[in-house]
Protein backbone atom coordinates (compact mmCIF):
# COMPACT_ATOMS: atom_id res chain seq x y z
CA UNK A 1 0.00 0.00 0.00
CA UNK A 2 1.26 3.10 -1.11
CA UNK A 3 2.66 5.62 1.59
CA UNK A 4 2.47 2.75 4.64
CA UNK A 5 5.56 0.00 4.39
CA UNK A 6 5.47 -1.54 7.99
CA UNK A 7 2.38 -1.60 10.90
CA UNK A 8 2.25 -1.96 13.99
CA UNK A 9 -0.43 -3.66 15.45
CA UNK A 10 -1.29 -1.62 19.36
CA UNK A 11 -3.64 -4.54 20.41
CA UNK A 12 -4.33 -8.30 20.60
CA UNK A 13 -6.97 -11.31 20.68
CA UNK A 14 -8.78 -11.75 17.90
CA UNK A 15 -8.35 -8.07 16.32
CA UNK A 16 -5.08 -8.46 16.25
CA UNK A 17 -5.15 -11.42 14.14
CA UNK A 18 -7.89 -9.16 12.05
CA UNK A 19 -5.36 -6.67 11.25
CA UNK A 20 -2.32 -8.79 10.82
CA UNK A 21 -4.38 -10.60 8.14
CA UNK A 22 -5.39 -7.67 6.33
CA UNK A 23 -1.68 -6.13 6.05
CA UNK A 24 -0.56 -9.13 4.46
CA UNK A 25 -3.05 -9.12 1.89
CA UNK A 26 -2.02 -5.50 1.24
CA UNK A 27 1.56 -6.78 1.43
CA UNK A 28 2.58 -4.73 4.30
CA UNK A 29 5.22 -5.96 6.90
CA UNK A 30 3.75 -6.39 10.70
CA UNK A 31 4.49 -5.71 13.99
CA UNK A 32 3.46 -7.48 16.57
CA UNK A 33 3.00 -5.77 20.39
CA UNK A 34 2.85 -8.11 23.83
CA UNK A 35 2.50 -8.46 27.25
CA UNK A 36 4.32 -11.35 28.89
CA UNK A 37 0.90 -12.69 28.99
CA UNK A 38 0.13 -13.11 25.52
CA UNK A 39 4.06 -14.52 24.22
CA UNK A 40 2.32 -17.32 22.77
CA UNK A 41 -0.72 -15.47 21.14
CA UNK A 42 -1.51 -16.42 17.72
CA UNK A 43 -0.99 -12.85 15.94
CA UNK A 44 2.77 -12.73 18.11
CA UNK A 45 3.57 -16.24 16.27
CA UNK A 46 2.56 -14.61 12.66
CA UNK A 47 3.78 -11.05 12.95
CA UNK A 48 6.79 -10.54 10.58
CA UNK A 49 8.58 -9.00 14.06
CA UNK A 50 7.52 -9.18 17.66
CA UNK A 51 7.93 -6.91 20.63
CA UNK A 52 7.58 -7.36 24.76
CA UNK A 53 6.07 -4.28 25.55
CA UNK A 54 5.26 -4.93 29.72
CA UNK A 55 4.00 -7.28 31.61
CA UNK A 56 0.38 -8.68 32.13
CA UNK A 57 -1.67 -5.31 33.41
CA UNK A 58 -3.25 -3.91 30.47
CA UNK A 59 -1.55 -0.26 32.13
CA UNK A 60 1.86 -1.31 31.76
CA UNK A 61 1.59 -2.95 28.42
CA UNK A 62 -1.56 -2.34 25.98
CA UNK A 63 -1.85 1.43 27.40
CA UNK A 64 1.64 2.23 27.83
CA UNK A 65 1.77 5.07 25.24
CA UNK A 66 5.59 5.38 25.43
CA UNK A 67 5.97 1.48 25.21
CA UNK A 68 4.30 1.21 22.25
CA UNK A 69 5.98 4.48 20.59
CA UNK A 70 9.45 2.64 21.42
CA UNK A 71 8.10 -0.10 19.54
CA UNK A 72 7.61 1.55 16.36
CA UNK A 73 10.81 3.27 16.77
CA UNK A 74 12.96 -0.09 17.43
CA UNK A 75 11.34 -1.60 14.33
CA UNK A 76 10.77 1.65 11.77
CA UNK A 77 6.77 0.74 11.56
CA UNK A 78 5.43 3.92 10.12
CA UNK A 79 1.89 3.36 11.16
CA UNK A 80 -0.08 1.92 14.16
CA UNK A 81 -3.49 -0.03 14.10
CA UNK A 82 -5.38 0.44 17.22
CA UNK A 83 -7.63 -2.34 16.55
CA UNK A 84 -10.97 -1.59 19.13
CA UNK A 85 -10.79 -1.11 23.08
CA UNK A 86 -7.02 -0.16 24.74
CA UNK A 87 -5.77 3.29 22.97
CA UNK A 88 -8.16 3.40 19.73
CA UNK A 89 -9.69 6.31 21.06
CA UNK A 90 -7.06 7.86 23.03
CA UNK A 91 -6.96 11.33 21.54
CA UNK A 92 -3.42 11.82 23.14
CA UNK A 93 -2.00 8.75 21.35
CA UNK A 94 -3.08 9.92 18.01
CA UNK A 95 -1.16 13.23 18.79
CA UNK A 96 2.06 11.86 19.88
CA UNK A 97 1.85 9.64 16.70
CA UNK A 98 1.26 12.21 14.81
CA UNK A 99 4.44 14.18 16.28
CA UNK A 100 6.45 11.49 16.01
CA UNK A 101 5.56 11.20 12.01
CA UNK A 102 3.60 7.91 12.79
CA UNK A 103 0.12 7.55 10.84
CA UNK A 104 -2.50 6.86 13.36
CA UNK A 105 -4.80 4.10 11.37
CA UNK A 106 -8.18 6.14 12.38
CA UNK A 107 -10.12 9.16 12.83
CA UNK A 108 -8.10 12.76 13.93
CA UNK A 109 -7.18 13.07 17.43
CA UNK A 110 -10.01 16.11 17.01
CA UNK A 111 -12.68 14.17 15.77
CA UNK A 112 -11.96 11.22 18.52
CA UNK A 113 -12.29 14.20 21.18
CA UNK A 114 -14.93 15.70 19.31
CA UNK A 115 -17.02 12.23 19.89
CA UNK A 116 -15.83 10.66 22.86
CA UNK A 117 -17.40 13.21 25.02
CA UNK A 118 -21.24 12.61 25.16
CA UNK A 119 -22.35 16.17 25.68
CA UNK A 120 -20.10 17.53 22.70
CA UNK A 121 -21.31 14.31 20.33
CA UNK A 122 -25.02 14.98 20.94
CA UNK A 123 -24.17 18.92 19.97
CA UNK A 124 -22.44 18.14 17.28
CA UNK A 125 -24.69 15.31 15.96
CA UNK A 126 -27.76 18.16 16.21
CA UNK A 127 -25.57 20.44 14.22
CA UNK A 128 -25.28 18.13 11.04
CA UNK A 129 -28.62 16.86 10.82
CA UNK A 130 -28.73 13.45 12.99
CA UNK A 131 -32.18 12.76 14.95
CA UNK A 132 -31.00 13.07 19.04
CA UNK A 133 -33.06 11.78 22.00
CA UNK A 134 -34.62 14.51 23.50
CA UNK A 135 -32.67 15.29 26.68
CA UNK A 136 -30.25 18.18 28.54
CA UNK A 137 -28.66 21.01 26.78
CA UNK A 138 -24.83 19.93 28.51
CA UNK A 139 -24.27 18.73 31.77
CA UNK A 140 -26.48 18.27 34.35
CA UNK A 141 -25.61 19.20 37.89
CA UNK A 142 -27.93 19.97 41.57
CA UNK A 143 -29.17 23.37 40.55
CA UNK A 144 -31.00 22.05 36.90
CA UNK A 145 -31.58 18.73 38.00
CA UNK A 146 -35.18 18.49 38.77
CA UNK A 147 -35.93 21.32 35.92
CA UNK A 148 -33.83 19.49 33.45
CA UNK A 149 -35.99 16.19 34.24
CA UNK A 150 -39.54 17.95 34.25
CA UNK A 151 -38.73 19.41 31.43
CA UNK A 152 -37.97 16.19 29.25
CA UNK A 153 -40.53 14.04 31.18
CA UNK A 154 -39.74 11.01 33.72
CA UNK A 155 -38.68 8.32 33.15
CA UNK A 156 -35.35 9.79 32.14
CA UNK A 157 -31.31 8.56 31.84
CA UNK A 158 -28.71 9.74 33.68
CA UNK A 159 -25.36 9.13 32.06
CA UNK A 160 -21.94 10.00 32.54
CA UNK A 161 -20.63 12.41 29.63
CA UNK A 162 -16.95 10.36 29.14
CA UNK A 163 -18.97 6.99 29.85
CA UNK A 164 -19.03 3.99 28.38
CA UNK A 165 -20.00 0.14 28.54
CA UNK A 166 -23.19 0.83 30.95
CA UNK A 167 -20.99 2.50 33.74
CA UNK A 168 -22.24 5.86 34.98
CA UNK A 169 -25.51 5.08 33.40
CA UNK A 170 -28.68 5.21 36.01
CA UNK A 171 -32.75 5.27 35.30
CA UNK A 172 -35.11 7.38 36.86
CA UNK A 173 -38.97 6.71 36.59
CA UNK A 174 -39.95 9.03 38.96
CA UNK A 175 -38.87 12.38 40.90
CA UNK A 176 -38.48 10.46 43.68
CA UNK A 177 -35.60 8.76 42.26
CA UNK A 178 -34.08 11.20 40.40
CA UNK A 179 -31.47 12.40 43.39
CA UNK A 180 -30.42 8.68 44.76
CA UNK A 181 -29.87 8.05 40.52
CA UNK A 182 -27.71 11.24 39.61
CA UNK A 183 -25.44 10.55 42.64
CA UNK A 184 -25.37 7.10 41.83
CA UNK A 185 -24.72 7.87 38.09
CA UNK A 186 -21.76 10.64 39.44
CA UNK A 187 -20.09 8.44 41.28
CA UNK A 188 -19.45 5.18 38.95
CA UNK A 189 -18.60 8.21 36.10
CA UNK A 190 -16.23 9.22 38.98
CA UNK A 191 -14.69 6.06 39.43
CA UNK A 192 -14.40 4.71 36.43
CA UNK A 193 -13.80 7.21 33.77
CA UNK A 194 -12.11 10.22 36.71
CA UNK A 195 -14.95 12.82 35.16
CA UNK A 196 -18.31 12.79 37.43
CA UNK A 197 -19.85 14.63 34.65
CA UNK A 198 -22.94 13.40 33.76
CA UNK A 199 -25.56 14.32 31.65
CA UNK A 200 -29.34 13.76 31.04
CA UNK A 201 -31.70 12.06 27.91
CA UNK A 202 -35.17 10.70 27.76
CA UNK A 203 -35.30 6.97 29.05
CA UNK A 204 -37.14 5.14 25.45
CA UNK A 205 -38.92 1.91 27.11
CA UNK A 206 -38.38 -0.70 24.43
CA UNK A 207 -36.36 0.38 21.56
CA UNK A 208 -33.82 -1.34 19.47
CA UNK A 209 -30.11 -0.60 19.18
CA UNK A 210 -29.14 0.23 15.78
CA UNK A 211 -25.78 1.08 13.95
CA UNK A 212 -24.79 3.11 11.15
CA UNK A 213 -21.09 1.97 9.80
CA UNK A 214 -19.25 4.74 7.99
CA UNK A 215 -16.22 5.37 6.22
CA UNK A 216 -14.81 8.66 5.15
CA UNK A 217 -11.48 9.88 3.52
CA UNK A 218 -11.24 13.00 5.30
CA UNK A 219 -11.42 15.09 2.35
CA UNK A 220 -15.13 15.56 2.37
CA UNK A 221 -16.34 12.12 0.81
CA UNK A 222 -17.66 9.50 2.82
CA UNK A 223 -20.52 6.46 2.23
CA UNK A 224 -22.43 4.21 4.66
CA UNK A 225 -22.48 0.48 4.67
CA UNK A 226 -25.69 -0.26 6.01
CA UNK A 227 -27.00 -1.11 9.23
CA UNK A 228 -26.10 -3.19 12.36
CA UNK A 229 -28.72 -4.31 14.76
CA UNK A 230 -27.15 -4.90 17.98
CA UNK A 231 -29.69 -4.85 20.82
CA UNK A 232 -29.34 -8.07 22.23
CA UNK A 233 -27.06 -7.03 24.91
CA UNK A 234 -26.01 -7.57 28.49
CA UNK A 235 -25.25 -5.10 31.10
CA UNK A 236 -25.19 -2.99 27.45
CA UNK A 237 -22.46 -5.13 26.72
CA UNK A 238 -23.68 -6.39 22.72
CA UNK A 239 -23.79 -10.31 23.03
CA UNK A 240 -25.65 -11.15 19.08
CA UNK A 241 -25.34 -8.77 16.40
CA UNK A 242 -27.42 -8.84 12.67
CA UNK A 243 -27.13 -6.92 9.64
CA UNK A 244 -29.06 -6.01 8.45
CA UNK A 245 -31.99 -5.19 10.78
CA UNK A 246 -34.95 -7.36 11.40
CA UNK A 247 -36.84 -3.98 12.17
CA UNK A 248 -36.52 -1.48 9.67
CA UNK A 249 -37.09 -1.76 5.59
CA UNK A 250 -35.25 -0.55 2.71
CA UNK A 251 -35.79 2.85 2.69
CA UNK A 252 -35.65 3.42 6.57
CA UNK A 253 -32.24 1.94 5.88
CA UNK A 254 -31.26 3.92 3.24
CA UNK A 255 -32.51 7.30 4.89
CA UNK A 256 -30.90 7.22 8.17
CA UNK A 257 -27.41 5.83 6.47
CA UNK A 258 -27.57 8.70 4.02
CA UNK A 259 -28.21 10.75 6.97
CA UNK A 260 -25.25 9.71 8.44
CA UNK A 261 -23.16 9.53 5.43
CA UNK A 262 -23.74 13.58 4.50
CA UNK A 263 -22.53 14.43 8.24
CA UNK A 264 -19.24 12.63 8.02
CA UNK A 265 -18.89 14.48 4.83
CA UNK A 266 -19.38 18.04 6.83
CA UNK A 267 -17.09 16.89 9.49
CA UNK A 268 -14.20 15.97 6.72
CA UNK A 269 -14.20 12.34 8.94
CA UNK A 270 -11.17 10.12 8.30
CA UNK A 271 -11.47 6.19 8.20
CA UNK A 272 -14.06 3.88 10.11
CA UNK A 273 -16.93 4.96 12.28
CA UNK A 274 -20.57 4.12 13.60
CA UNK A 275 -22.91 6.56 14.49
CA UNK A 276 -25.19 4.39 16.87
CA UNK A 277 -28.69 4.81 17.39
CA UNK A 278 -31.42 3.92 19.63
CA UNK A 279 -34.67 3.01 16.98
CA UNK A 280 -38.13 3.37 18.43
CA UNK A 281 -41.67 3.63 16.76
CA UNK A 282 -39.93 4.36 13.49
CA UNK A 283 -37.44 7.20 14.81
CA UNK A 284 -33.94 7.16 15.07
CA UNK A 285 -32.36 8.91 18.12
CA UNK A 286 -28.65 9.34 18.16
CA UNK A 287 -26.58 8.20 21.29
CA UNK A 288 -23.41 8.07 20.33
CA UNK A 289 -20.15 7.55 17.85
CA UNK A 290 -17.52 5.35 17.55
CA UNK A 291 -14.47 6.71 15.82
CA UNK A 292 -12.68 3.22 15.48
CA UNK A 293 -13.41 -0.30 14.27
CA UNK A 294 -16.21 -2.18 16.10
CA UNK A 295 -16.17 -6.05 17.61
CA UNK A 296 -19.29 -6.16 14.82
CA UNK A 297 -17.48 -4.95 11.46
CA UNK A 298 -17.24 -9.04 10.22
CA UNK A 299 -21.62 -9.05 9.45
CA UNK A 300 -20.80 -5.62 7.60
CA UNK A 301 -18.49 -6.92 5.60
CA UNK A 302 -20.31 -9.95 5.34
CA UNK A 303 -22.98 -8.59 3.05
CA UNK A 304 -21.28 -5.70 1.29
CA UNK A 305 -18.02 -7.70 0.49
CA UNK A 306 -16.02 -4.50 1.41
CA UNK A 307 -13.13 -5.38 3.79
CA UNK A 308 -12.83 -2.47 6.24
CA UNK A 309 -9.89 -3.37 7.57
CA UNK A 310 -8.01 -2.75 3.81
CA UNK A 311 -10.43 0.54 3.79
CA UNK A 312 -9.23 1.66 7.10
CA UNK A 313 -5.69 1.18 5.81
CA UNK A 314 -6.31 2.68 2.70
CA UNK A 315 -7.83 5.98 3.99
CA UNK A 316 -4.45 6.41 6.67
CA UNK A 317 -2.07 6.08 3.49
CA UNK A 318 -3.97 8.65 1.58
CA UNK A 319 -5.64 6.57 -1.78
CA UNK A 320 -8.91 7.42 -0.16
CA UNK A 321 -12.08 5.43 -0.39
CA UNK A 322 -12.23 2.32 -2.72
CA UNK A 323 -16.04 2.31 -3.75
CA UNK A 324 -18.56 5.11 -3.79
CA UNK A 325 -21.76 4.89 -2.79
CA UNK A 326 -23.69 3.97 -5.68
CA UNK A 327 -21.42 1.15 -5.75
CA UNK A 328 -22.06 -0.40 -2.62
CA UNK A 329 -24.29 -3.36 -2.40
CA UNK A 330 -26.24 -4.93 0.39
CA UNK A 331 -26.62 -9.40 -0.26
CA UNK A 332 -28.30 -11.52 2.49
CA UNK A 333 -28.14 -11.27 5.73
CA UNK A 334 -25.00 -11.92 8.53
CA UNK A 335 -25.30 -12.85 11.90
CA UNK A 336 -22.51 -12.34 14.70
CA UNK A 337 -22.19 -14.57 18.45
CA UNK A 338 -19.73 -13.31 20.77
CA UNK A 339 -18.01 -16.27 22.20
CA UNK A 340 -16.52 -15.22 25.66
CA UNK A 341 -14.66 -17.62 28.02
CA UNK A 342 -17.43 -17.03 30.55
CA UNK A 343 -20.09 -19.64 32.63
CA UNK A 344 -23.12 -19.29 30.14
CA UNK A 345 -25.60 -19.05 32.80
CA UNK A 346 -23.73 -16.54 35.66
CA UNK A 347 -21.42 -14.47 33.21
CA UNK A 348 -18.36 -15.33 35.42
CA UNK A 349 -14.93 -15.12 33.37
CA UNK A 350 -13.18 -18.81 32.92
CA UNK A 351 -9.32 -18.67 32.07
CA UNK A 352 -7.95 -21.20 31.69
CA UNK A 353 -5.97 -23.84 28.92
CA UNK A 354 -8.38 -25.00 26.05
CA UNK A 355 -8.01 -28.32 25.60
CA UNK A 356 -9.69 -29.14 22.59
CA UNK A 357 -10.74 -26.57 19.55
CA UNK A 358 -12.32 -27.02 16.44
CA UNK A 359 -13.94 -24.33 14.32
CA UNK A 360 -17.10 -24.96 12.07
CA UNK A 361 -16.60 -25.01 8.66
CA UNK A 362 -18.53 -24.60 5.21
CA UNK A 363 -20.44 -21.97 3.30
CA UNK A 364 -20.63 -18.33 4.80
CA UNK A 365 -19.15 -19.51 7.61
CA UNK A 366 -16.29 -17.07 9.35
CA UNK A 367 -14.10 -17.53 12.65
CA UNK A 368 -12.87 -15.15 13.79
CA UNK A 369 -10.93 -16.03 16.70
CA UNK A 370 -7.14 -16.52 17.89
CA UNK A 371 -7.46 -19.03 19.96
CA UNK A 372 -6.07 -22.73 19.31
CA UNK A 373 -6.05 -26.12 20.92
CA UNK A 374 -3.27 -25.65 24.39
CA UNK A 375 -3.77 -21.89 24.04
CA UNK A 376 -3.85 -20.32 27.80
CA UNK A 377 -6.55 -17.78 28.28
CA UNK A 378 -5.15 -15.11 30.52
CA UNK A 379 -7.00 -13.96 33.45
CA UNK A 380 -6.06 -10.02 32.61
CA UNK A 381 -7.75 -8.75 29.74
CA UNK A 382 -11.51 -9.06 28.28
CA UNK A 383 -13.27 -12.81 28.08
CA UNK A 384 -14.13 -12.48 24.18
CA UNK A 385 -11.93 -15.28 23.04
CA UNK A 386 -13.54 -15.61 19.16
CA UNK A 387 -16.54 -14.78 17.16
CA UNK A 388 -18.85 -16.93 15.32
CA UNK A 389 -20.02 -14.85 11.45
CA UNK A 390 -22.44 -16.96 9.88
CA UNK A 391 -23.99 -16.11 6.43
CA UNK A 392 -26.99 -16.82 4.15
CA UNK A 393 -29.24 -15.61 0.84
CA UNK A 394 -31.99 -14.81 3.86
CA UNK A 395 -32.69 -14.57 7.34
CA UNK A 396 -34.16 -17.98 7.84
CA UNK A 397 -31.02 -19.46 5.67
CA UNK A 398 -28.45 -17.48 8.16
CA UNK A 399 -30.45 -18.35 11.08
CA UNK A 400 -30.68 -22.56 9.88
CA UNK A 401 -26.85 -22.49 8.96
CA UNK A 402 -26.25 -20.82 12.34
CA UNK A 403 -28.06 -23.51 14.40
CA UNK A 404 -26.00 -26.37 12.53
CA UNK A 405 -22.62 -24.60 12.99
CA UNK A 406 -23.09 -23.98 16.80
CA UNK A 407 -23.58 -27.84 16.95
CA UNK A 408 -19.96 -28.39 15.40
CA UNK A 409 -18.06 -25.55 17.23
CA UNK A 410 -15.98 -27.32 19.62
CA UNK A 411 -14.27 -25.32 22.84
CA UNK A 412 -12.97 -27.61 25.82
CA UNK A 413 -11.18 -27.04 28.74
CA UNK A 414 -13.28 -23.74 29.71
CA UNK A 415 -16.79 -22.61 30.23
CA UNK A 416 -17.83 -20.36 26.93
CA UNK A 417 -21.03 -18.54 26.00
CA UNK A 418 -21.76 -21.29 22.99
CA UNK A 419 -24.66 -23.06 25.30
CA UNK A 420 -26.38 -19.65 25.20
CA UNK A 421 -26.35 -19.34 21.29
CA UNK A 422 -27.62 -22.49 21.22
CA UNK A 423 -30.36 -21.37 23.61
CA UNK A 424 -31.24 -18.25 21.71
CA UNK A 425 -31.35 -20.13 18.53
CA UNK A 426 -34.19 -22.10 19.50
CA UNK A 427 -36.05 -19.21 20.81
CA UNK A 428 -39.13 -17.99 18.96
CA UNK A 429 -39.35 -14.53 19.71
CA UNK A 430 -35.31 -14.58 18.05
CA UNK A 431 -36.61 -15.81 14.55
CA UNK A 432 -38.90 -13.73 14.32
CA UNK A 433 -36.21 -10.86 15.28
CA UNK A 434 -38.76 -9.54 17.68
CA UNK A 435 -36.54 -8.20 20.58
CA UNK A 436 -35.20 -4.92 22.16
CA UNK A 437 -32.13 -4.14 24.31
CA UNK A 438 -34.10 -5.54 27.58
CA UNK A 439 -34.86 -8.82 25.80
CA UNK A 440 -31.92 -10.76 26.71
CA UNK A 441 -31.75 -9.74 30.38
CA UNK A 442 -35.20 -10.33 30.96
CA UNK A 443 -34.89 -13.72 29.11
CA UNK A 444 -32.19 -14.57 31.11
CA UNK A 445 -33.63 -13.32 34.48
CA UNK A 446 -36.75 -16.05 33.28
CA UNK A 447 -34.48 -18.95 32.54
CA UNK A 448 -32.20 -18.88 35.47
CA UNK A 449 -35.07 -17.89 38.13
Amino acid sequence: MSGISKILIANRGEIALRVLRACKELGIATVAVHSTADADAMHVRLADESVCIGPPPSRESYLNIHQIVAACEITGADAVHPGYGFLSENAKFADILDAHGITFIGPTAEHIRLMGDKITAKQTAMELGIPVVPGSDGEVTEDNLMATAHRIGFPVLIKATAGGGGRGMKVAKTEGELEEAFNTARSEAAAAFGNPAVYMEKYLGKPRHIEIQVLGDGEGNAIHLGERDCSLQRRHQKVWEEANSPALNVEQRMRIGQICADAMKKMKYRGAGTVEFLYENGEFYFIEMNTRLQVEHPITEAITGIDLVHEQIRIASGAGLSVTQDEVTFSGHAIECRINAEDPRTFVPSPGTITHFHAPGGLGVRVDSGAYQGYKIPPYYDSLIGKLIVHGRTRVECMMRLRRVLDEFVIDGIKTTLPLFQDLIANQDIANGDYDIHWLEDYLARTSA
